[in-house]
């Protein structure tokens, strides 16, 4: 290869890196800046806020395991290096400042058989608490396992085999590929759809009580799957429903292809072009 064609394919990915490590920064200079602004947060306690930052290998097509713990969310992007970088954000609140301070300092990030969670002491109730928050950037063609209790799973540009689970929270997935399944028991759906057609499997995506928003392209192609037991659905284009209308419709988009199933129990369903 010559200097000038590396040079080429060198410039664009170096720029694209810089522009995402930019983009995080200034997301973990926000993030610090508006939990300091209360740094009497939780039931009149007092707060502690502390960004920790690592890496491991994580190898493409490796599955990822993260766990949100009891309170923390897990949010994941993608890039085209073969590890994971990872940003903790811990959260303590106590009856003191030092006390949260020193609260935090017994908090580890476990990263262990691409395994990423928090490990810390046991809650003490009003006296003070705990929460880490993953922040994920991973390899493009990566399989994940993500589960939180008490915070929201965000996914973008990830193709793989992914299990996400949320106990109470939201989903926002955009731009993935593979086969997905996602469940949430309380919170609401957030899908963006890309390109021409799901890359993969299909979606399986399926909230108890919560709303669901599905953005679809003009062009997209798909089996589509939607639909509420107790909600209203809206669609902005026109599609072709075989029986009898109801609170749940199959359709064809395009020419077919992948499943994309998107389904609430309790919730309405919007569904726009893009």
């Amino acid at each position: 290869m010559t200097f000038t064609r590396w040079l080429r394919i060198a410039v664009p990915v170096a720029l694209t890196l810089c522009a995402r490590t930019a983009v995080a920064q200034r997301d973990n200079v926000r993030w610090l800046d508006q939990c300091r602004e209360n740094d009497r947060g939780w039931n009149d306690r007092y707060q502690y806020c502390e960004i920790r930052e690592s890496g491991m290998r994580g190898g493409r097509g490796a599955k990822i395991t993260a766990d949100g713990g009891r309170n923390g969310g897990v949010a994941v992007g993608a890039w085209d290096r073969d590890s994971v970088a990872i940003v903790a954000r811990i959260q303590t609140w106590a009856r003191s400042g030092a006390d949260a301070k020193a609260l935090a300092a017994t908090i580890r990030i476990v990263t262990d058989a691409r395994s990423i969670r928090a490990e810390g002491p046991t809650s003490s109730g009003d006296d003070g608490g705990w929460s880490v928050s993953f922040d994920l950037v991973v390899p493009k063609k990566a399989d994940l396992a993500i589960h939180t209790q008490n915070g929201g799973i965000s996914v973008s540009e990830v193709q793989g085999t992914m299990d996400l689970s949320a106990q109470n929270g939201g989903l926002h997935l955009q731009a993935l590929g593979g086969d997905v399944h996602a469940e949430t028991r309380n919170g609401g759906l957030d899908v963006t759809l890309t390109g021409n057609r799901w890359e993969g499997k299909g979606l399986d995506a399926e909230t108890t009580n919560g709303g669901i928003r599905l953005r679809v392209p003009e062009s997209y192609s798909a089996m589509l799957e939607t639909g509420t037991t107790n909600g209203s659905l809206d669609f902005d284009f026109p599609v072709t429903v075989q029986g009898r209308l109801n609170r749940r419709l199959s359709t064809q988009l395009g020419s077919g292809g992948a499943m994309v199933r998107a389904i609430t129990h309790n919730g309405g369903v919007v569904v726009r072009r893009r």
